[in-house]
């Protein structure tokens, strides 16, 4: 059986790439809704139904799992998902603790898309995890729109970071979190414009460990020739110049990961 990948666009490969590193030996199914990207600037009652739709789809692939690699569609529809299916959903939520716990004293900076910017489920996190009041939040839509454009170093993509973070004072901020999948391909660009003492922090790395943990305790880990298969909206994606562009993306992630 397979685990599935579902992500609003491209940003999912980020946490596809992790776990195609740490589990060689599984088959993975990756379903970007490209008719519907960007989630995180449509309305929670369309975003139900974009990931509705994909759940649906995905249940006919054979899949064990499915790993909700959007933190928008998370923070929308996957406690409704859990109800619907009785298979492992594995959400992501922006890594506030992880980023709180790593030093405590300083402000962490969470970045994400505005509908999980100013959701309930976020307001629940932060309110549990940051006592000390340090966690600043602030939505940057316009990166999934240059991500889905593959549009990672331009003087436009610069440009917009540097206008977004000119209200912050860096020197008080120990980390900045990339709770949108989509952001994690702009490490290098945003490395270039903070100091050294803001670390990046996402949750690819929990949220794939989380996946490990329950399919053991289900024993559906594998021991075969790991493959992938690539879904644009529910279209089987197998045109060379389509995959060829997924296989740019992972390139790039490749690079982001020593980052």
């Amino acid at each position: 059986m397979k685990i599935a990948f579902f992500d609003s666009g491209v940003g999912g490969l980020s946490v596809l790439h992790h776990a195609m590193k740490v589990l060689p030996h599984e088959q993975f199914v990756f379903f970007a809704d490209e008719d519907n990207v960007p989630y995180g600037t449509k309305s929670k009652e369309q975003v139900r139904d974009f990931v509705a739709g994909a759940f649906d789809f995905l249940m006919t692939k054979d899949v064990k799992a499915i790993v909700t690699a959007c933190n928008t569609a998370t923070s929308v529809a996957v406690a409704e998902m859990r109800r619907r299916y009785d298979i492992p959903i594995i959400g992501m939520e922006p890594a506030a603790k992880k980023a709180l716990d790593m030093d405590g004293e300083h402000r962490v900076l969470v970045t994400a898309t505005p509908i999980t910017v100013k959701g309930r489920k976020m307001e629940l996190l932060i309110e549990k995890v940051d006592k000390d009041h340090l966690v600043d939040r602030l939505a940057l839509p316009e990166l999934v729109e240059f991500a889905e454009r593959q549009e990672f170093e331009s003087q436009a993509v610069t440009d917009y970071l540097a206008s977004q973070f000119a209200p912050f004072d860096f020197s008080e901020y120990s980390a900045l979190v990339l709770g949108c999948t989509h952001f994690n391909y702009f490490k290098d660009t945003m490395r270039r414009l903070l100091p050294d003492n803001v670390a990046f922090v996402d949750g690819n790395e929990g949220t794939v460990r989380e996946l490990i943990r329950r399919l053991k305790e289900c024993n559906q880990l594998e021991d075969q020739r790991q493959t992938v298969e690539y879904y644009y909206s529910g279209r089987l994606v197998k045109e060379a110049a389509e995959l060829d562009r997924l296989q740019a993306y992972l390139r790039r992630l490749d690079k982001m990961y020593r980052i």
